[in-house]
């Protein structure tokens, strides 16, 4: 399928564009406007672009149907400061709650159950019940254009964070588990940041892989070994030598193992790849 933008609706190709552009962090935004009024909803069109400065971004886009702008940027134009809440799975109900159209100078706290916390920095509350939330002020607005579906850049200086610390591990680190984050998709569908759906993947930020290419063949054209699979092996620093690959294969249960088939040895090796240890795998490859 090719798609060409100018030629489709825009609420089908923001059917096509939010299904596949997936999953995406929430922010749950509180703002105020100059009369004081306080204003709470979820934007999908969030991340984190720069980390000195500390810098958010969302975008309230404006809304297809009518071109008409959210209630969030008309607040932020007034009073540039925001609180950017993450969206843990625990409240993620009352957060869609509250992505409801309720009339401008309806208080979102209210009317989907949450908490608010005066906070220390800006005029907008935060969200006790959010696991993380982030003070902010608005650096800059930028239009993206003025037709309905056009975002709105909201760029965002952190200015104070809050974080719960029943979601730190033993090293005072976010643990992802325990924050338990929700993330939008396409249509009616979440995704949920926790459990089997976390997993990890080494980066190589400080050594240089050998890359696939410099994969033998033999490996390289498994019929077990997935490109996953060649990617972890591809990302060791160097190959082990043939000493090393000599003491480890003359441990007693290499016995058995030498004679296994080349499919064999390849599970075998895909097994230590899942269980990290990369350096087995290829001692068992070679």
């Amino acid at each position: 399928m090719i798609i060409r933008p100018s030629e489709l609706p825009v609420p089908k190709l923001q059917t096509y564009l939010q299904s596949a552009v997936a999953p995406r962090p929430i922010a749950f935004v509180s703002s105020i406007d100059a009369q004081g009024s306080v204003n709470l909803s979820p934007f999908s069109f969030f991340n984190m672009f720069s980390m000195n400065p500390p810098i958010l971004i969302f975008s309230p886009s404006r809304r297809v149907r009518d071109n008409s702008t959210k209630h969030t940027l008309q607040n932020m134009l007034e009073v540039p400061e925001v609180v950017i809440n993450i969206v843990s799975h625990s409240i993620v109900e009352k957060v869609s709650l509250a992505s409801c159209d309720f009339p401008k100078g309806t208080n979102e706290f209210v009317k989907a159950g949450f908490t608010e916390v005066k906070s220390e920095l800006v005029k907008p509350p935060r969200v006790a019940e959010s696991p993380v939330s982030f003070e902010c002020k608005v650096n800059e607005v930028v239009p993206l254009g003025k037709e309905g579906g056009a975002g709105n850049l909201v760029i965002c200086e952190v200015l104070l964070m809050h974080i719960k610390e029943e979601i730190l591990d033993a090293e005072g680190k976010i643990d992802p588990h325990k924050l338990d984050a929700v993330a939008r998709m396409g249509q009616d569908y979440y995704c949920r940041a926790s459990s089997e759906s976390v997993f990890v993947v080494p980066k190589p930020n400080e050594k240089v892989g050998i890359g696939i290419d410099q994969i033998p063949m033999k490996i390289r054209n498994s019929t077990i070994l997935t490109g996953n699979d060649l990617g972890r092996l591809g990302n060791i620093e160097k190959l082990p030598n043939e000493e090393a690959i000599k003491q480890f294969q003359s441990q007693n249960f290499w016995r058995d193992v030498s004679s296994k088939s080349d499919e064999e040895l390849h599970r075998l090796a895909q097994q230590y790849l899942k269980d990290g240890k990369v350096e087995e795998a290829w001692k068992t490859l070679l």
